[in-house]
């Protein structure tokens, strides 16, 4: 089928694919044309990576918006957002507008509203749908990218009642869900009441096979000749990829092998590099260097110098994306990366080398095999349209009993099936609340209707336990005082509405209102001992009884006065918010159990809530939270990354992931603790803090666009320390504090509104960047030692 044959398309479209290059379409793709994914009808995809599956929904979402309507894309991850809004932009020269939403789950919702396609995660969408968003009820068609991840446990249920939520909003609308090959893509076509397109089509050639000896053993029953000699089969491999001219994807298991690998293998590219390849990759390596002042940012930054790079989720946004472009454009030769590489971002490469097909898995409490689907994901990098002759994905095996088991397990084997993750109170906790704080479901029974259009209901044998599951929560959230029951009738609390719009899960805002609690109860009952009446002392005695977790809160807590002046320290705040299910808490490494048990006692005053007895069980993640907030607590004053990421043995990804989850953390706290009446303003500044990685003096500073923790306490230590400074100050000055960086400091005046931000003839003061050196020296090491 030629494009110029598809109707329904915007005019110029057609023209401009053509122009693209695209003037026939792939087999899957004309399959799901016939199909009629230009008609409104809906489809599911179920095609192998690099099959043309984007190009899918893009026919999809522009007949949709010619016949009137607005398009959704839906994707798994926040990376994969804004690549695809790039790739989507390319339309808007036909009168196309294009938005992305992946950040705060409250903002956006109107300013979405004038795009003709939205690309959001479906956490994102989630929080749409919550917070009323009246667009979506214009949309005509949505896509569901990677649907398969419905089998994720933390990602699966979200998309999952999101695509269920959609359809019974919106009447006749399409969906189009795009899929790796999976063992049941129909019982997800019969769900979505889809046409299905299943195909193991690919338009270059993929070879898998297994490399044992000093041979690659493929599917077909071919060999091919490939020595080792005094190397690694992982080295031996990309060293004969180069010889091609080719790249080399490698896959490991923990982030530690991937720096590992990428360290080694730089040895091997950096022979293939051309002179003006190695001044290019100085050139990214100097912009890594500058994202991140870290060991993990000069060892990745060393690597892509000499042609490889490392990947994965320690590393900062920053830094992937560096890698990935100069790895698409055939700069880095090799990249070792962890399995999160494979979830969809757009790195193919010319062979794919799967080097770990096991990795620990704390839940089996050991080593476990990758699925068939993840490998095949990973098998699906090899082979770039247009680039490569051909794809090669291979697995490494040390003997001939594991090669035989690599074939069995992953060449031979057929996809996966996907199954649904709903049916698990954390997943249903946060979908109920929803589903009753927007009027969704107004009763038990519509509520148990709704969860039967699901995929769990479709695909389970026992309706049952989904019943029982969706009662307990229920429980849980009347008994937390998020939802009220009536005869048969279901209505949210004001808190509970609360909750459902902050985009928590409820267990986490239990937890935070309960932190909260206590601190009032227990300034309540400081009072009553300094001499408050006998009446008072007695009832903050009664009130201040044991404490009562998130998980069995009951409903009779005393209410909370007002009038108490509540003491909320930063590092109390961060370990409340540390306990929570929403963040994924540092883990205690070995000697770090005495560590934080010692730090407990010194600081058990600023928590919230009454601690567990060392031999209960829950003091491990009591102290894995301290652990956290104590993470927090250095980057809130002001500790450079570096020493916080040796400190806690973490990457920066990790130390800005952290703080990103405690600013959103803390925005619930402080919007939890105004509706209770305790102690907003004190939560509102341990947030800023967070959110700037600054102490209370720099608050104002940090706030300047451009300025940031390092250069707010730059221009502090020049003797700028407010706004209202730096708009009045000597340009001489703050470019001495920038350290004589112009264009920089030029930006920092304009945002702050500087008479004459202009900085030409000017010179740094000497002084001054003499005196902020000076002050840097001294502040880490007065910040080095723990405490």
């Amino acid at each position: 089928m030629n494009v110029a044959d598809i109707s329904g398309l915007p005019e110029g479209v057609a023209e401009h694919l053509e122009s693209e290059g695209i003037e026939e379409l792939y087999p899957p793709q004309a399959e799901a044309v016939e199909a009629g994914a230009t008609e409104g009808e809906s489809l599911v995809a179920s095609v192998p990576t690099a099959s043309g599956k984007t190009l899918i929904a893009e026919l999809a979402m522009l007949s949709a918006i010619e016949r009137g309507g607005t398009a959704l894309y839906i994707v798994p991850l926040r990376a994969l957002a804004g690549e695809k809004a790039t790739e989507f932009e390319a339309f808007e020269q036909f009168g196309i507008s294009v938005g992305v939403s992946t950040g705060n789950y409250q903002s956006d919702g109107e300013r979405l509203s004038d795009n003709d396609i939205v690309v959001a995660t479906s956490e994102k969408v989630d929080s749409l749908v919550r917070n009323g968003a009246g667009w979506i009820d214009d949309l005509a068609c949505v896509v569901a990218d990677e649907v398969h991840l419905v089998d994720d446990q933390h990602r699966g249920p979200t998309l999952e009642v999101t695509l269920a939520k959609l359809r019974q909003r919106v009447p006749d609308l399409q969906v189009v869900a795009l899929s790796a090959t999976v063992g049941n893509a129909d019982e997800i076509a019969d769900w979505l009441d889809a046409a299905l397109v299943d195909t193991d089509w690919r338009p270059i050639d993929l070879r898998t096979g297994v490399h044992y000896g000093q041979a690659v053993h493929y599917d077909d029953g071919t060999q091919e000749e490939l020595s080792v000699g005094s190397g690694s089969q992982t080295a031996a491999v990309v060293a004969d990829t180069l010889k091609d001219d080719g790249s080399t994807l490698v896959f490991v298991n923990s982030r530690r092998n991937a720096e590992a690998a990428a360290r080694r293998l730089s040895d091997v590219t950096k022979g293939s590099l051309s002179a003006d390849q190695r001044d290019r990759l100085r050139e990214v390596a100097e912009e890594i260097r500058g994202v991140s002042d870290t060991e993990t940012s000069d060892d990745l930054a060393d690597a892509v110098a000499k042609g490889a790079a490392f990947h994965h989720a320690g590393l900062a946004r920053e830094h992937r994306e560096l890698v990935e472009d100069a790895f698409r454009e055939r700069l880095i030769r090799v990249v070792a990366a962890t399995p999160t590489l494979a979830a969809g971002v757009n790195t193919p490469s010319r062979r794919v080398v799967v080097r770990d097909w096991q990795r620990y898995d704390g839940t089996a409490g050991g080593m476990q095999p990758l699925s068939v689907l993840e490998v095949h994901q990973m098998f699906g990098r090899a082979g770039r349209p247009g680039l490569d002759p051909y794809g090669e994905a291979v697995l490494l095996a040390n003997g001939h009993d594991e090669l035989e088991e690599l074939f069995d397990r992953y060449i031979y084997a057929e996809p996966d099936p996907v199954r649904s993750k709903l049916a698990a109170e954390p997943a249903l906790r946060t979908h109920v609340l929803a589903a009753v704080a927007t009027g969704f479901t107004t009763t038990e029974e519509a509520l148990h209707e709704f969860l039967g259009e699901t995929l769990y209901a479709a695909q389970t044998d026992d309706p049952r336990r989904l019943e029982s599951v969706t009662r307990d929560v229920l429980a849980y959230l009347e008994a937390n005082e998020f939802v009220e029951r009536e005869n048969g009738a279901l209505r949210a609390t004001t808190t509970g509405h609360l909750v459902s719009q902050l985009y928590v899960d409820p267990m986490s805002a239990a937890t935070l209102v309960d932190g909260l609690r206590d601190a009032a109860r227990a300034a309540e009952r400081s009072e009553a001992a300094d001499g408050a009446s006998g009446e008072a002392a007695s009832r903050a005695d009664e009130a201040g009884g044991p404490f009562q977790t998130a998980s069995d809160l009951q409903t009779e807590a005393e209410p909370i006065p007002e009038d108490v002046d509540v003491e909320l320290t930063p590092l109390g705040l961060y370990h409340l918010v540390s306990r929570t299910p929403d963040m994924y808490e540092l883990y205690l490494r070995s000697g770090d159990r005495e560590t934080y048990t010692e730090l407990a006692y010194e600081v058990e005053d600023q928590l919230l809530g009454p601690a567990p007895r060392e031999e209960e069980a829950h003091w491990e993640d009591w102290l894995s939270a301290l652990k956290t907030a104590k993470l927090l607590d250095d980057w809130a004053s002001e500790l450079d990354e570096d020493r916080i990421a040796e400190r806690y043995g973490v990457g920066p990804g990790d130390i800005r992931g952290k703080v990103e989850t405690a600013e959103w953390l803390l925005n619930a706290t402080e919007r939890l603790a105004a509706d209770i009446g305790v102690g907003a303003t004190a939560v509102r500044a341990a947030r800023k803090r967070v959110q700037y990685g600054v102490r209370e003096e720099l608050l104002d500073l940090a706030g300047v666009r451009d300025v940031g923790r390092k250069r707010a306490r730059r221009l502090y230590e020049a003797g700028i320390e407010t706004r209202a400074d730096l708009r009045n100050a000597e340009k001489s000055v703050v470019l001495g504090a920038v350290r004589g960086r112009r264009k920089t400091a030029e930006r920092i005046l304009e945002n702050v509104g500087h008479p004459n931000p202009d900085l030409t003839d000017v010179d740094a003061d000497a002084d001054t960047v003499a005196a902020v050196e000076e002050s840097e020296r001294d502040g880490q090491a007065n910040l080095g030692d723990f405490s």
